[in-house]
C-alpha cells in the first residue's frame, strides 16, 4: 500500500511539472515581442523596360491563318537575314534577290502564295515540297507600289511550318521600345550605332547575323555582318563603349 501511494504520488508531481512547464511555455510564446522578418541578404533581380516589353505571337499554322494578316503593316524583328525578290501578281521571281529586309523597317502585307523554291532560297526558311511566301510592298519608300515576296514558311508531309513571329513584329516596334529614346531610334533607322546602345538596339540597328567569342551578353565584343560592312561593337554592362569597322568577318 505504502509503495502504491509513492508511485500516485510521484506521478502526480511527474504530470504536474510537465504542466507547469508546458504553461510556462505558451505564456512566454504569447508575451514575447513580433519578430520582423530578417532583411533579406540577396538583391532581387532587376527587371528593365526592355523585359516588360509584350511582344504578340500569333503562331500560324495554315496559309488561312497567314492570310489573317492581308492588309496589315508588320516591322522588321530579323534584320539582315531575310532577302526579298520581285513579284508579279501571285509569281515571285527567285531569279535575283531585290534586298533584304533590314531591322525595324515597315511593310504592308498584301497576301501569301506557295510555290516551290530554288535552293538557293532556302538558307533561312527551308524549301519543303514548296515554300509559303509573303506577298507585300515597301511603304516608306520612293518605289512604295513595287510588290516583293519573302520566304515565310513551308509544307512538308502535309504539314505547315511558319516563322512569321519570329521574323516580325506585329506592333511597331518604335512604341514598344519607346524608352529607348528619340536618339537611339534615328541611329537605329538609319542603320547605325551610337555609344551607349544596348546589345538588343546594335542588333536591331546592324542586323542578326553576328559572331562573338563570348557568351557574356553585355560585356563582349561583337562583330555584326551588316549587309557587307562588318562592324565591331564592345559592349561594357550592355552599353556600347567603342565601335569600329572590322575585316574579320
Amino acid at each position: 500500500m505504502e509503495n502504491g501511494k509513492k508511485a500516485a504520488i510521484g506521478g502526480t508531481l511527474i504530470l504536474l511539472i510537465v504542466a507547469g512547464v508546458r504553461i510556462g511555455m505558451i505564456y512566454r510564446e504569447r508575451n514575447e515581442p513580433v519578430k520582423t522578418p530578417a532583411t533579406a541578404t540577396s538583391e532581387e533581380p532587376k527587371v528593365s523596360d526592355d523585359d516588360l516589353v509584350f511582344l504578340k505571337k500569333k503562331r500560324q499554322s495554315s496559309v488561312a491563318d497567314a492570310k489573317d494578316l492581308n492588309g496589315q503593316p508588320l516591322w522588321v524583328s530579323a534584320g539582315g537575314q531575310m532577302d526579298y525578290y520581285p513579284a508579279s501578281g501571285k509569281h515571285v521571281n527567285y531569279g535575283k534577290a531585290a534586298g533584304t529586309l533590314l531591322g525595324a523597317q515597315k511593310i504592308q502585307v498584301k497576301d501569301f502564295v506557295e510555290q516551290v523554291a530554288p535552293k538557293s532560297a532556302t538558307q533561312r526558311v527551308p524549301g519543303g515540297d514548296r515554300q509559303v511566301l509573303m506577298l507585300f510592298t515597301l511603304p516608306d519608300t520612293d518605289n512604295h507600289e513595287q510588290l516583293y515576296g519573302v520566304p515565310v514558311g513551308y509544307h512538308e508531309n502535309g504539314m505547315y511550318t511558319f516563322y512569321l513571329d519570329e521574323i516580325f513584329f506585329y506592333d511597331d516596334p518604335h512604341q514598344l521600345y519607346k524608352h529607348w529614346g528619340p536618339e537611339v531610334w534615328k541611329a537605329i533607322d538609319t542603320h547605325q550605332v551610337i555609344l551607349g546602345m544596348s546589345e538588343r538596339e546594335v542588333q536591331l540597328s546592324l542586323g542578326q547575323v553576328s559572331k562573338s567569342v563570348s557568351n557574356d551578353y553585355g560585356n563582349r565584343m561583337v562583330v555584326y555582318a551588316n549587309l557587307g560592312k562588318p562592324m565591331a561593337v564592345t559592349f561594357v554592362n550592355n552599353k556600347t563603349t567603342a565601335f569600329r569597322p572590322d575585316q574579320g568577318f
